[in-house]
């Protein structure tokens, strides 16, 4: 079996982008960034996920609060208006560049060519580093800037949601037989976990199980309001 890294986040996509790994046969590396996010119950998620679809889970620190610049790592209000054009505050710094990075130097050590990340550039337009050109962009790097890409052992960045709706995600996790109410998507949940059911993450999630037609198993708080 060939080893995979795959970046695992604890939310949906990342969580389908490990079952699509797994079904292709590759020994599964999931690798979860412990950036001191404000939503940390990701991380129960990705540890609950990584038991099920994961070969080995590596959770790494980095405490990007330090940095700040984002209402998911600094003290900035998560918006809940609905799904707004343009780049949102909720987008952090860089986050897939640095994250891809750390998974590349994962892969070359652990011998893995293909590394997997759950991006998607129709329900998430607005983040810059979610798009098919920056994900180009970074498997070229990838193969300029390592000893095995330079020696023609070269890596492969695989984005298999990157043109997937919410829909289309959900639908995906069923045919896999995953249990997407393990995964969690919120980006301000409530103390005791449950979604808020109004960021801009809930409201994607939740419209992208309406529309595939399957139920929701996520936890939403009451008085969850969408659109």
């Amino acid at each position: 079996m060939k080893n995979a890294v795959v970046l695992l986040s604890g939310g949906l996509d990342s969580m389908v982008c490990a079952g699509i790994a797994r079904e292709k046969g590759y020994c599964v590396i999931a690798l979860t960034i412990d950036y001191n996010q404000r939503h940390r119950v990701e991380l129960d998620a990705a540890r609950r996920i990584g038991a099920e679809l994961s070969n080995r889970h590596i959770i790494l620190p980095l405490d990007l609060r330090a940095f700040g610049g984002s209402a998911l790592t600094g003290d900035i209000e998560v918006p809940k208006e609905g799904v707004a054009p343009g780049i949102p505050v909720t987008y952090v710094p860089a986050r897939n560049t640095i994250f891809l990075s750390l998974a590349l130097g994962l892969a070359e050590a652990s011998g893995a060519r293909d590394i997997f990340i759950g991006v998607n550039a129709l329900d998430y337009s607005g983040y810059p580093d979610c798009r098919p050109g920056f994900i180009a962009q970074f498997e070229k790097l990838a193969n300029l800037a390592t000893k095995a890409g330079v020696e023609g052992d070269r890596f492969t960045i695989c984005a298999p949601l990157q043109h997937m709706s919410k829909a289309d995600i959900a639908k995906e996790a069923q045919r896999l037989g995953l249990n997407a109410g393990l995964s969690h998507s919120c980006y301000d949940p409530l103390p005791d976990g449950r979604h808020c059911g109004r960021c801009d993450a809930c409201r994607l999630r939740a419209k992208g199980f309406i529309e595939a037609g399957i139920a929701d198993p996520t936890a939403y708080a009451p008085s969850r309001e969408r659109g």
